[in-house]
């Protein structure tokens, strides 16, 4: 849902959120973003949302294996005019949205709700019954 007009985002939203994703992910496989902090990590971008006039993006990233993401969130943030470069150059945009990266809480959130919905399973085994 799009925080203003608390409507869902528009097929174009999510396909241009795809597409800034997909380009953003392949820019990282192939290692061309060079950042000491971004060495030897794995990141996975779970989601890019698009602002309603696609000028803007909010890009969700996970590492690999866990572990504190605010190195990494700092050093997308020093990558982002490479990174903009890189969308202008493979997805057709009139504009090429400015980049916000967050830390994808999804995983940890479900990882908690999994454990509050199930507590006496873990109960149940931890004493042999």
């Amino acid at each position: 849902m799009s925080k203003r007009t608390g409507r869902p985002p528009s097929q174009r939203q999510l396909r241009v959120g795809e597409e800034i994703r997909h380009a953003l992910a392949q820019s990282m496989e192939r290692g061309r973003l060079r950042d000491r902090a971004l060495d030897g990590h794995s990141i996975t971008i779970t989601e890019a949302r698009m602002s309603s006039d696609l000028r803007s993006a909010d890009v969700f990233v996970v590492p690999l294996g866990g572990g504190d993401g605010t190195p990494i969130l700092e050093a997308l943030a020093r990558a982002r005019p490479f990174l903009r470069r890189e969308i202008a150059r493979t997805v057709r945009l009139k504009f090429v949205p400015e980049l916000r990266f967050h830390a994808d809480q999804t995983f940890d959130q479900a990882r908690r709700i999994e454990e509050l919905l199930h507590p006496v399973d873990d109960d149940v085994k931890a004493h042999g019954s």
